[in-house]
C-alpha cells in the first residue's frame, strides 16, 4: 500500500488549524460527505480528501497494532456490500477487476464488548474469506464461538483459520419476497423462518446469531457516506474506500460511546482505559 508522505501532518498545519482538522475528521467519521464538509467549513474539498486519506491510512496501522491478544468469546461475522468507481455490471475488460466494481467489507464483532477486532476489503470470494478469518484467528488468545450466515466460503475459511479449535454455527434467515415492486422494496420484508446449524465444535445454539453484526452494518452505512445507498457519494478510488473504512472502525472502537455499554468498545474489551477524542485519534496518526 502506498502511504502518503509522513510530513503531510506538518503540511496540513500550514493550511488547517488543529480545530479545523478535528472538525473535518469528526464530520467524516459521522457520515458527512466531502462536499458537505466543504460547504459547512469553507475548506477546499481536495484538502479534506487528502487529510481524510492520510488519517485513514494511519488508522489501518492503528487497527493492525491495537487488535492483538483479544479475549473475545462470541464473535459474529458478516460482509457488507459497496462499490468503487462503478457498479459491477458496468465493469469492462479494460478495468482492473481488483480495483473497481463491487467491494465487500468482511467484518467481525464481539457480541459482548461490541468490539470490531478486524475487517477485510475485497471481493466476496474464498480468497478474501480465508484471509479475513485467518487474520481474525491470529488476533485471539482463546477459543471462541463463531456465528455466520450460510456463505459457503466461511466453512473452508474457518477450517483454515481455526482448525478444530472453535465452536462454529451458521444461521439462515428466510424472508418473504415482496408481492410486486413499489414502496415496499425499501422496507425490510417479513421474516418467516430461522434455521441454525452446528458446523464445528459445540456452539451454544442460543448464541448462534448475526443480529449484532447486522446492526454494525447499519452503523457503517450511517457513518460512512460512501456506503449510503442510492447516492452519488461512492468512492472513486480503492485507496479512498479503504481509508474511509479504517477511519470508521478506529472511530467506532476508540472514540464513539456505545450507548448500551456507556463506554467505547475498546474500553469494554480492556484495550484502553479511557475515551479517545478525535484530536487524540489524529495525534496517534502522526
Amino acid at each position: 500500500m502506498a502511504h502518503l508522505p509522513g510530513t503531510l501532518s506538518a503540511l496540513m498545519s500550514n493550511f488547517l488549524s488543529a480545530e479545523d482538522r478535528t472538525t473535518v475528521i469528526s464530520a467524516l467519521a459521522e457520515g458527512s460527505s466531502i462536499r458537505a464538509i466543504e460547504r459547512m467549513t469553507g475548506i477546499y474539498r481536495n484538502t479534506i480528501m487528502k487529510l481524510g486519506l492520510w488519517v485513514g491510512e494511519n488508522c489501518q496501522r492503528i487497527m493492525h497494532e491495537k487488535m492483538r491478544g483479544l479475549a473475545c468469546k462470541k464473535l459474529q461475522l458478516d460482509e457488507i456490500w459497496g462499490f468503487v468507481k462503478k457498479k459491477q455490471k458496468h465493469v469492462s475488460e479494460k478495468d482492473n477487476p481488483g480495483m473497481v466494481g463491487d467491494m465487500w467489507t468482511f467484518v467481525a464483532i464481539d457480541a459482548d464488548t461490541k468490539l470490531v477486532p478486524c475487517y477485510r476489503i475485497g471481493k466476496r470470494d474464498s480468497e478474501n474469506a480465508n484471509a479475513f478469518v485467518c487474520d481474525l484467528a491470529g488476533r485471539l488468545k482463546n477459543r471462541v464461538q463463531l456465528s455466520t450466515d450460510a456463505l459457503r466460503a466461511y466453512v473452508e475459511a474457518v477450517e483454515k483459520g481455526f482448525g478444530g479449535e472453535v465452536d462454529y454455527g451458521q444461521i439462515v434467515k428466510a424472508y418473504t419476497a415482496p408481492a410486486e415492486p413499489g414502496p415496499s422494496r425499501y422496507s425490510p420484508p417479513p421474516l418467516i423462518s430461522v434455521t441454525k446449524t452446528v458446523i464445528v465444535g459445540k456452539p451454544d445454539e442460543k448464541f448462534i446469531a448475526t443480529s449484532y453484526i447486522e446492526r454494525q452494518n447499519l452503523t457503517m452505512r450511517m457513518h460512512m457516506r460512501r456506503l449510503t445507498r442510492l447516492t452519488n457519494a461512492f468512492s472513486k478510488k480503492l485507496a479512498n474506500f479503504k481509508a474511509a473504512v479504517a477511519l470508521h472502525f478506529v472511530y467506532y472502537n476508540f472514540v464513539k460511546t456505545h450507548k448500551t455499554l456507556r463506554c467505547t468498545p475498546a474500553m469494554a474489551a480492556g484495550l484502553e482505559p479511557s475515551f479517545w477524542s478525535v484530536c487524540d485519534l489524529i495525534d496517534r496518526c502522526a
